[in-house]
């Protein structure tokens, strides 16, 4: 394309192993990007999406080479090193929004410092203050004028990355690559930041380079989208080409295993694991895990031609064996003791001083009025904003911080506020997986370091028994026990996943609490995970209780929902009354904000009016509400109605609140 902002030829990228053998991780890359374009790439982790990202800066990762083929951009070649090239970035406006948000801010300066140093090297000297503060207000941050006097580590991870997407914005960057941007943030917040990158396009002219495995995200933004298997360029297409026909069988593999995709129930789960990074290639890629593969695959490497852009020998080939989402049995048995039962929880974490109590100064929860109970063998998933409170309930549940009011009630006995103070069988039957695995395991043991203090706690198993009972356990969750040998840095994403799984599972637990243990996985691993999840909860009458940002997910995954609103319980139902409703508002909100594949974006009315803090009076929701009653929704707090076989807390009645608007797929 001769007119290409950036345009890759042949691109090959490797490293050299310990015996000196060249090991590639791109393999003959041809790409463009137009001006003005948005250029969705999409694939499972480790197939080179962020090594191509990276070439597109000039940069290489650490013990890389650069083999063949060429980089240009505005016609410039690029010198391919580890050393970034800050010239040829600030000559032709690139930036970069990593994937790793907290990694990008520097810790020992404040957000505000941060962002006036980017506006002075864009814009010149000056005052920048209220353009600072301006920025924060376009990612959605509540209270921006005092975010600026915090440091990265003061927010949370969904907060570092809109403070990342605002410095990207101030640039007003030529080109903005941008690795997994919405990956932590909420529906609602992601559709917001999606609109902005399209006005950034319209009004500055920015190309776009949109690294996701948020299928959703991905088609609602971007013009083309290119698939990546392997270090292969499997296919590109239009964006409304590639979601209605797509040509290749990976491709239709990963629309299949996206929640809410032309399936109801759990997506189908993809068999078999890429080839590993750098191994050698005789034929297709894709050939082993292909229901649809021959001789010829095997033998012969496809390359990306036209027609259709798709590296495949026999594109366009129906699947000779169709995949379907598995419906999930949804019983709720409300007759039976609850599992678990939460009564007006409440959750403070600033404790008022003795000038607040002095002056009968009401200091709120952050947390308050939670009310639910849980089944044996149900999912409840907890759903809203971020900040809303999800992470703070399970945390409490846990043990790990305390309530201020309220009590928690496991199979009808008490649950003490700390866990060093529950019984053993509380403490064994409830188990919490963080959302960051690679956090919860110590890098320098390995998974059978890890997993048999737990087993020799519970169970006093013998050296060779607690060896015996961990290969088990990696093999009810799929993992090979060749893997207990392993450090988690040798482990994948989706592997470490499955183990931080396994450990929980160790100690044989009744009840799992599982913060967002799919955000940072890509659909086809995420759906390896769900299914996993479920067959155990069948397996072992397990009752789960699920915090999640993606809808569609929750739908297909859970049997009732739990919506809160800065802490406070909106709406409690079956997964099916999101479709039949009644719906509070605040939930239509959130499900008219959910992405799905081949959807346009979705354009959110409510909410710019909304304050940081919670209401002193009235509804939580108040600001943000398109129906709220003047003189009643912001003097009285709204009552608790009966809806279904659910409830929620609203001055209108339950027969006014009508479901979301059908996110349906474009034609």
């Amino acid at each position: 394309m001769p007119n290409s902002l950036v345009a890759i030829e042949d691109l090959e990228l490797g490293y050299q192993d310990n015996h000196g053998e060249l090991r590639p991780v791109l393999r003959g890359v041809n790409l463009t990007l137009a001006p003005r374009e948005i250029l969705g790439i999409v694939g499972e982790s480790g197939c080179g999406k962020s090594t191509l990202a990276m070439a597109m800066l000039g940069l290489l990762r650490s013990g890389s080479m650069a083999v063949s083929g060429a980089v240009r951009v505005n016609g410039t070649p690029l010198t391919l090193s580890e050393h970034r090239p800050d010239v040829l970035i600030h000559q032709h406006g690139i930036n970069l929004i990593p994937q790793q948000a907290g990694q990008a801010l520097t810790p020992h300066l404040t957000i505000g410092d941060q962002l006036q140093e980017m506006l002075r090297l864009h814009q010149g000297k000056g005052e920048h203050r209220e353009a600072a503060i301006s920025l924060l207000e376009q990612v959605r941050l509540p209270a921006p004028a005092s975010l600026l006097s915090r440091y990265p580590h003061q927010l949370s991870g969904g907060q570092q990355q809109r403070v990342v997407i605002a410095m990207a914005l101030a640039a007003k960057p030529r080109l903005l690559l941008m690795d997994e941007p919405t990956t932590g943030l909420d529906a609602t917040t992601q559709v917001h930041v999606l609109h902005l990158l399209q006005q950034l396009r319209n009004e500055v002219g920015t190309s776009i380079v949109f690294i996701s495995h948020d299928l959703g995200a991905v088609s609602s933004l971007c013009d083309r989208i290119a698939v990546m298997y392997a270090g292969h360029i499997i296919e590109i297409a239009e964006q409304k080409a590639l979601m209605n026909s797509p040509r290749h069988p990976y491709t239709r593999a990963l629309l299949s295993a996206t929640p809410g995709y032309q399936q109801q129930g759990l997506p189908p789960e993809l068999p078999g694991v890429p080839p590993a990074v750098g191994s050698r290639l005789d034929g297709c890629a894709f050939a082993a895990r292909c229901p649809n593969t021959q001789t010829r695959c095997r033998q012969q490497i496809p390359r990306l031609s036209a027609p259709g852009n798709v590296a495949c020998h026999f594109p366009g080939q129906t699947e000779h064996a169709e995949s379907h989402g598995e419906e999930r049995q949804r019983q709720v048995n409300t007759r039976e003791t609850p599992l678990l039962q939460v009564s007006e929880l409440a959750i403070r974490y600033q404790q008022p001083g003795w000038l607040d109590r002095l002056r009968s100064r009401p200091v709120q929860n952050t947390v308050n009025d939670i009310n639910f109970s849980l089944h044996q063998g149900q999912t409840l998933a907890l759903i809203g904003e971020s900040g809303s409170g999800k992470s703070t309930i399970l945390k409490a549940l846990a043990g790990i911080i305390p309530p201020s009011t309220g009590a928690g009630y496991f199979e009808g006995e008490v649950l003490s506020t700390q866990m060093n103070t529950r019984s053993p069988e509380q403490q064994r039957s409830m188990q919490l997986i963080f959302q960051h695995a690679d956090a919860a395991f110590n890098p320098r043991l390995t998974l059978y370091q890890s997993l048999a203090p737990v087993l020799r706690r519970w169970f006093r198993l013998s050296k060779s028994e607690c060896r015996e009972k961990a290969a088990q356990l990696l093999q009810e969750v799929k993992l090979n026990p060749d893997y207990l040998d392993r450090l988690p840095g040798q482990l994948s994403g989706g592997e470490l996943q499955r183990a931080a799984i396994a450990r929980a599972l160790a100690a044989q637990p009744r009840l799992l609490l599982c913060d967002e243990v799919t955000s940072a996985l890509d659909v086809s691993v995420q759906a390896s995970i769900l299914r996993l999840l479920s067959r155990l909860q069948k397996d072992r009458d397990i009752g789960i209780l699920f915090i999640a940002h993606d809808l569609a997910l929750v739908r297909s995954f859970a049997d009732r929902v739990a919506v809160l609103y800065k802490g406070r319980l909106m709406q409690l139902c079956t997964v099916h009354q999101l479709t039949s409703g009644p719906l509070h508002p605040y939930t239509r909100l959130l499900l008219d904000a959910a992405l799905s594949p081949g959807a346009p974006l979705p354009i959110i009315e409510q909410g710019a009016g909304s304050q940081p803090g919670i209401p002193l009076q009235g509804c939580a929701f108040q600001d943000r509400c398109p129906h709220a009653i003047p003189g009643v929704c912001n003097t009285e707090s709204p009552p608790e109605q009966c809806s279904g076989d659910g409830s929620l807390r609203c001055h209108l009645p339950p027969a006014s609140l009508v479901p979301a608007r059908e996110n349906r797929r474009m034609a």
